[in-house]
């Protein structure tokens, strides 16, 4: 799922977080609490509520550092993978596994 440039705040499981992603699926959050919990991040993950009987299961994922922005923190390349690369956008929309520094180089297969 794409970065919203908007910073939210909402609690999550009781505790206030910065939302980091909405309507995640189950792999998406597990790739995401890896991720952010490598970077010293507390995550909290909620189920979302299902609009039908038919819906996929989707979460909300946060992390309780309110001044995190993760538009920011991809941008500016300060995450890091747990084999110490910086996380380029591509991989935190998970289109690479390989990390392009260049993220205005990454081109679309």
């Amino acid at each position: 799922m794409a970065l919203k440039a908007k910073h939210t705040v909402e609690e999550i499981n009781g505790v206030r977080c910065t939302v980091v992603e909405k309507g995640a699926s189950a792999s998406r959050i597990d790739f995401l609490k890896n991720l952010l919990g490598f970077n010293k991040f507390d995550v909290q993950v909620t189920q979302d509520k299902k609009e039908t009987e038919d819906a996929p299961t989707l979460f909300t994922v946060g992390v309780t550092d309110l001044v995190f922005n993760p538009v920011i923190a991809v941008y500016e390349m300060s995450l890091k993978t747990p084999d110490g690369k910086r996380v380029s956008p591509a991989y935190w929309d998970q289109k690479e596994t390989e990390i392009v520094d260049q993220y205005w180089e990454f081109k679309e297969k």
